[in-house]
């Protein structure tokens, strides 16, 4: 596509790690890929997003979260789902009150940061891998994550060592399918 080491190349080798290892990023790693990832694009600056690094046993208060949400025991295989990995990136939507940036124009803020971040971490050599649900707007899960009354969760980004089995290869898109001209 180009030269290597593009933005391009990276976006083309970048894989989902539905399993990682047991090591993850430390916050003063973190800290510097979030300073990356928080230069998307970003009408009028707001800013209207941040991230809740869980650990340890925290990830268990989360499980927890997410059976409460769907309906099932703390005991369950969806509570156990956070234990995947390491750490979890929660990302959340913090709207900033703005007469000329609506909310989906600032969530969509939130997600370009979440993309961006995972692409750095990919880069750091971290295994990620981007999950979400419908559970991530329940009451149960916002209050895990002690999220404002105006804030939303977008999901996780569940992060440690990259496995040693490469992951599959994508499919790549048709790109005459997705785009058109008026």
């Amino acid at each position: 596509m180009g030269k290597k080491g593009t933005v391009a190349d990276a976006m083309l080798r970048r894989r989902s790690h539905s399993s990682v290892g047991d090591k993850a990023p430390g916050d003063k790693e973190l800290r510097k890929l979030l300073e990356a990832a928080g230069t998307v694009a970003d009408h009028a600056a707001l800013h209207p997003w941040r991230v809740i690094a869980i650990r340890g046993e925290a990830r268990e208060r989360v499980g927890r979260a997410i059976a409460e949400a769907t309906g099932q025991d703390a005991s369950s295989g969806i509570a156990k789902k956070p234990l995947r990995a390491p750490l979890l990136l929660a990302v959340v939507v913090s709207p900033r009150p703005s007469m000329k940036v609506p909310d989906w124009e600032q969530e969509a803020t939130a997600s370009g940061v979440a993309h961006a971040l995972s692409l750095l971490l990919d880069e750091a050599g971290w295994g990620v891998m981007w999950r979400t649900g419908l559970y991530t707007r329940s009451g149960a899960v916002h209050r895990a994550h002690e999220l404002a009354p105006h804030e939303h969760l977008l999901g996780w980004l569940y992060v440690g060592s990259k496995p040693e089995k490469k992951s599959g290869r994508r499919k790549p898109i048709t790109a005459k399918k997705h785009l058109s001209s008026l």
